[in-house]
């Protein structure tokens, strides 16, 4: 039986040059195309319909390897799952994995793309990129935005929170957005770890109202008349 599913030696794949099908058994066989072109491919029925699928060049899978291949096909034959579609929804899990793997820094660009339209002011395309990529991607630019946390977002906003409070909350709403716009895009799940109200102002609201502008106390009513004959003086 295994020589039956064997027929194929690793120097007829290396000679053969004939265009045709040549059968290594198991549903295993050899495509020679016409331009010489040599691949492998695990031919079976489902239903009493007729399928084919690829299983790789030669000159990248070896006769061994495609016959393990072929072997995991018959498996799955076996535990009535279409290879062919297990295939394809291994396909596409791998496109979604690659997809979630956008950085914060290719977020925000495709963010900026997708909303400089509505921007009446030309400028915001030049503050949104030059703030993210000063306050930002140092940070967490080059991580996928599937990971970006709430540490990350407080490590890039302390030190600017207290000197540069009006920067770096404009900073903050534009992470926020950014990590908004990922979401809906289906490249992170959670809450936006940038959020302000009942989250990061619990972190970060101290700083802030030290940092902000303190107005002069007022004159007692008593004390203005000094007040004007002293600056009068004066």
């Amino acid at each position: 039986m295994a020589r039956q599913q064997q027929r194929l030696s690793a120097l007829q794949v290396t000679k053969l040059t004939k265009p045709g099908l040549y059968g290594d058994g198991g549903g295993l066989t050899l495509q020679i195309t016409p331009s010489g072109a040599k691949s492998w491919l695990f031919r079976y029925m489902v239903s009493g319909k007729s399928f084919g699928m690829g299983l790789g060049p030669t000159h990248t899978v070896s006769l061994a390897e495609a016959r393990q291949k072929a072997l995991d096909a018959r498996k799955l034959l076996i535990e009535g799952i279409n290879p062919l579609s297990a295939k394809k929804k291994n396909q596409i899990a791998a496109a979604l994995a690659n997809a979630k793997m956008m950085t914060f820094d290719q977020c925000a660009e495709s963010y900026i793309l997708a909303h400089k339209a509505s921007w009446k002011n030309a400028k915001h395309v030049d503050q949104w990129t030059n703030t993210l990529n000063t306050y930002a991607s140092p940070v967490f630019g080059h991580l996928p935005v599937a990971e970006i946390d709430t540490g990350l977002v407080v490590k890039c906003l302390s030190p600017i929170w207290e000197s540069k409070t009006e920067t770096a909350s404009r900073v903050r709403g534009r992470i926020e957005s950014v990590l908004g716009w990922a979401t809906t895009s289906g490249y992170r799940t959670g809450e936006n770890p940038a959020r302000w109200k009942g989250h990061l102002e619990n972190l970060l609201a101290t700083t802030s109202k030290t940092s902000r502008t303190k107005n002069h106390p007022s004159l007692p009513w008593h004390s203005i008349a000094a007040f004007v004959l002293a600056f009068a003086g004066a």
